[in-house]
């Protein structure tokens, strides 16, 4: 039996709705998933939530993290200062299907401000379906863990 991929997700208030509906369809999908909040509408701090899922998948306690804030921009620059993560925001299926099979990217962000539930949809059925195509882009994601271990290195005291 295939072991279910594990999702961590999180949003902050202004993703929170679009979070409920990505919840449920991830799970109807099949996918485990790790629900991070924000747990209503009320104001959050978006880093907050961002750390928290990137965390998890940076230590591979999960396989995969869907970030949701208004534009996907904050969630993206708060995921991004973990070590290990590739977090792109991805507002459209050819970005995702990109950050995917070039990037090998392990947080989708999205901006609930800028797409609606099915599209929404069909960015997570594209992220989740598309793999990392290696060869070449593989140097290059070798080249951006590189950066990321110098640079968390260097300003460690």
């Amino acid at each position: 039996m295939d072991r279910k991929l594990k999702i961590a997700l999180g949003a902050d208030h202004a993703g929170f709705p679009l979070k409920e509906t990505i919840r449920g369809y991830l799970l109807s999908k099949g996918y485990e998933v790790e629900d991070h909040g924000a747990s209503s509408a009320q104001s959050v701090d978006y880093p907050d939530f961002a750390e928290r899922v990137a965390k998890r998948v940076a230590s591979g306690s999960a396989d995969s993290g869907v970030l949701i804030c208004g534009t996907g921009l904050g969630m993206e620059l708060a995921a991004n200062k973990v070590s290990g993560i590739r977090a792109t925001p991805c507002n459209d299926t050819l970005s995702a299907q990109f950050a995917r099979s070039h990037n090998n990217a392990n947080v989708l962000t999205l901006g609930a401000r800028l797409v609606d539930e099915a599209t929404a949809r069909k960015i997570l059925d594209v992220w989740f379906s598309t793999a990392f195509e290696g060869g070449r882009h593989e140097r290059r994601i070798e080249k951006i863990a590189a950066i990321d271990q110098r640079e968390h290195r260097e300003r460690k005291p």
